[in-house]
């Protein structure tokens, strides 16, 4: 079977050394569609967004730690031992990051990547691959992707948690909206993802999409940065965690539609895809933050 789930697991962390500075800050938020301000996208001087583009004022958002060094953890978790899977028949079903305390704009760490746990979910089995980052003042982010990989499932595993969230019984605190300009994936790979999915039209092609989709780790990343500025003022700092789980592509020029419930300590979204009918992109998403 090209998945050991008990081998898997067993096997140690692999580490790396990774190291960013401001430029990787800035090309990372950039990415996301910072530098203008929401309905002025003639206008690259808004205060609030210098505070993600301008290094005199930098703050870093949490979400970067899927990025950071280049985003090579994922790939070394696919590479763990027990571990012997088609590419081609791999998704991106969830991502969760927890900050230990905020991300400073330069740094450097060791980063330790495993598969923390394989699930059976019957047609598909489901690696989740915790990515762990500590620097000389101690532990920085903990990042759990969770991957399905397709025709792996039923050999008799757990069935894992299910982390669906019940949305409160009323309307939205706030709903804002966020357009993808057609040349964000172009500028998101620069972060380190490489897949030709998110550039080449023929590559998206072969995969059944009639263009290139953006990358799932950029909507992620913009819906964060949405919810900071608009129920946190900005205070990117105050954000302990944030998960989601991928519930549908978006293509590159589209509108992202995000509804956010604001509770005790937490904000529950939901992000659609406008153009195509309010189309699922993001559920089960919850940002923890004091």
């Amino acid at each position: 079977m090209p998945i050991d789930a008990a081998e898997a697991v067993a096997a140690e962390p692999r580490s790396t050394s990774i190291s960013w500075d401001h430029k990787d800050i800035q090309l990372y938020h950039l990415g996301l569609g910072a530098g203008t301000a929401p309905g002025r996208p003639d206008d690259a001087t808004d205060p609030d967004e210098l505070r993600y583009t301008l290094e005199s004022r930098l703050h870093v958002l949490p979400s970067f730690a899927t990025v950071a060094g280049a985003g090579l953890a994922m790939g070394g978790g696919l590479a763990a031992p027990g571990v012997d899977v088609d590419l081609a028949a791999v998704l991106h079903g969830g991502q969760s990051v927890r900050l230990h305390r905020p991300i400073p704009v330069r740094g450097n760490a060791v980063q330790s990547s495993k598969v923390a746990a394989v699930y059976d979910k019957g047609k598909a089995a489901v690696l989740v691959l915790r990515t762990e980052a500590t620097d000389d003042d101690g532990p920085l982010w903990t990042n759990d992707a969770q991957i399905f990989v397709r025709g792996e499932g039923g050999f008799g595993g757990e069935r894992g948690p299910s982390e669906r969230l019940a949305l409160p019984d009323r309307a939205p605190d706030r709903v804002v909206e966020r357009p993808v300009r057609p040349d964000q994936a172009l500028l998101y790979r620069l972060s380190g993802d490489w897949n030709p999915l998110h550039a080449d039209p023929e590559f998206a092609k072969l995969a059944g999409f009639d263009r290139p989709i953006l990358h799932g780790l950029c909507t992620y990343g913009m819906t964060l940065k949405a919810v900071a500025d608009t129920l946190l003022d900005g205070e990117v700092s105050r954000i302990g965690s944030y998960r989601t789980r991928f519930a549908g592509i978006v293509f590159p020029g589209e509108t992202l539609r995000i509804r956010m419930w604001a509770g005790d300590g937490r904000v529950q979204v939901v992000v659609t895809a406008v153009e195509r009918d309010d189309a699922p992109v993001l559920a089960d998403t919850l940002v923890e933050h004091s």
